[in-house]
């Protein structure tokens, strides 16, 4: 094992295995990973699971390398694809697997897209303004800092990143990109701290930068539109007795993630009908109630996990045509 998977260390994995492998355990039963990144969940269910082949789908090319060679050892039981994960129906269409048995959305960051300061996500060391999981695509963290105006950034920190400090930062951002453009972490991170009150980022809470960052990194890879579109295709892409299993990081994507599993999971039916049609039924039972935490000895172990919210799932019905 090399360095990046020695410190890779993937959330909740035992309860993800837990509820995964219950409906893999049939020859020929396919589990796809939507967030492979650098493949401890998949490693570990598909070592659960001896009958299942893994479908992995990752943006982040460097991710889909380092995963191919975790997951070698499972030889041609593993298809990788790059891709968005809301384009998971083109993905199976083309792994001829239109229905699967289980589906896992890790939405947090890989270690890897962490410790690589030059991807330029971490806020703690300077390193260029990239922020990108896929970096084929134009848009950059710097090349959104120094071309939205001071009402597109506001809205963008308040939405990903519920930044209440988010218009003194907005207009200190563009005030400064006069000066000279954004090209690097570091002074971003200077001038977040000039915009926050002193009291504020004296009363704890984090790094004053966390909550700017998190927002850009969201807006840049266009993070909750993809989710929005992810979760009806994995939701229909589910067999009778397939499982969904999502892992969370902050409000934005739980609150997505909580109001698609209850409403797949609720009749549609006008009260009072004496037999609810086939068409209107619950397609899900809910597996978690409310969103499940990591432990305090997992948080230890990982700190990135103490944000994790686990919501699961079940398809137990096909909806008639």
């Amino acid at each position: 094992m090399d360095g990046q998977q020695a410190v890779h260390v993937p959330v909740m994995c035992t309860r993800i295995v837990e509820l995964l492998s219950v409906p893999l355990q049939a020859p020929g039963a396919t589990y796809v990973d939507c967030t492979l990144g650098l493949g401890g969940h998949a490693e570990a269910v598909l070592t659960a699971c001896p009958q299942a082949r893994l479908i992995g789908i990752d943006r982040d090319r460097h991710a889909l390398d380092a995963a191919a060679a975790r997951l070698a050892p499972f030889g041609d039981r593993v298809v990788l694809f790059q891709a968005r994960y809301d384009e998971l129906p083109e993905v199976l269409a083309e792994a001829e697997r239109p229905a699967v048995q289980a589906i896992l959305a890790d939405l947090g960051l890989s270690s890897m897209q962490i410790d690589r300061t030059e991807r330029g996500f971490a806020y703690r060391a300077d390193a260029p303004l990239d922020m990108r999981m896929d970096d084929t695509q134009p848009l950059t963290a710097a090349e959104l800092l120094n071309t939205a105006d001071v009402p597109e950034l506001t809205r963008i920190l308040r939405r990903f990143g519920e930044e209440r400090f988010a218009d003194r930062i907005a207009r200190r951002i563009v005030a400064e990109r006069a000066t000279e453009p954004f090209t690097g972490s570091a002074r971003l991170v200077r001038v977040i701290e000039q915009a926050i009150p002193a009291a504020a980022r004296a009363s704890g809470g984090g790094h004053p930068a966390k909550r700017t960052f998190q927002a850009l990194r969201i807006a840049v890879n266009d993070e909750l539109t993809a989710l929005a579109g992810l979760l009806p295709a994995a939701i229909d892409a589910l067999a009778p007795g397939g499982r969904l299993a999502v892992l969370a990081y902050h409000s934005g994507e739980d609150r997505l993630v909580k109001n698609a599993l209850r409403e797949a999971a609720t009749d549609r039916a006008p009260r009072g009908l004496p037999e609810v049609p086939a068409a209107l039924r619950a397609r899900l039972v809910l597996l978690t109630r409310g969103a499940e935490r990591p432990d305090t000895d997992e948080v230890q172990v990982n700190p990135r996990a103490a944000s994790a919210r686990l919501r699961a799932a079940e398809r137990i019905n096909e909806v008639a045509a």
